[in-house]
């Protein structure tokens, strides 16, 4: 249990619900209760002697962060509940694992690493893009890409009013009018990769991310549906995140 009094939202994320500012957003809209009272600002503090609601559910925050990495299968959104019923990642989680929360996301038909974290501190240090945390992805693509093409995705570049980022692309493998590329990506936007490939007017019929930050498939060959929970990396992973957090 913590010993110093801390930020509300704070609190809220030690207990691997959401991230701060998702916590921030919750108690603003009404949602959290502190001993009893609904409160609306974030701006409270609060100690281990007190009681903390969200939507009626009592939080406990966790003490040690924990990591698990995921291999998400295509057709599976990555979401906690789902208005249309259609399947979510946490679904395919096994039952004795705590409550978690996603890094990031990957779209309904783009499939591989997944990470899943019980703090959402952690979480928000893996997304932020001051952490430097690189995205890996193979992409098989309908109808191949030139070189050329390539130099231009490796510069910083504009598209429908959005900037993006140099990515690091090459060429993996050419077979037919199938083509496998690799990109990686510093800071992944919605739907970054596919907006890029169907700017050249190409289609992609298989998208995989293979890494995140230190973590990869190549070291842990997951399953789809398969879930690793991380330790030996975790620990040094912890010292930077609490020397980017002081």
């Amino acid at each position: 249990m913590f010993e110093e009094p801390m930020r509300i939202a704070k609190y809220i994320a030690r207990a691997g619900l959401c991230s701060r500012r998702d916590a921030e957003q919750l108690i603003t809209q009404g949602r959290v209760t502190l001993n009893g009272e609904v409160i609306m600002s974030p701006a409270l503090n609060v100690s281990a002697q007190d009681q903390v609601f969200v939507d009626g559910l009592p939080l406990y925050p966790e003490v040690t962060n924990r990591l698990w990495l995921f291999y998400k299968p295509r057709g599976v959104i990555t979401t906690q509940k789902d208005p249309h019923g259609r399947q979510t990642v946490f679904d395919l989680l096994p039952p004795k694992m705590p409550r978690v929360i996603s890094v990031d996301r990957l779209d309904l038909n783009t499939e591989g690493l997944l990470l899943m974290t019980n703090a959402g501190e952690l979480a928000r240090y893996f997304e932020h893009p001051s952490s430097e945390h690189k995205r890996t992805y193979h992409v098989r693509i309908y109808g191949p890409l030139e070189e050329q093409d390539l130099e231009h995705i490796r510069k910083p570049f504009e598209l429908d009013g959005i900037h993006y980022a140099a990515t690091q692309a090459r060429i993996l493998m050419t077979r037919g009018d199938n083509q496998w590329l690799e990109l990686t990506l510093m800071e992944g936007k919605n739907r970054e990769i596919r907006k890029i490939i169907e700017a050249y007017g190409r289609h992609i019929n298989r998208l995989m991310r293979v890494s995140y930050g230190p973590f990869s498939l190549q070291d842990y060959p997951l399953n789809p549906g398969q879930v690793i929970e991380v330790t030996t990396q975790l620990q040094q992973l912890n010292l930077d995140y609490k020397k980017s957090t002081l």
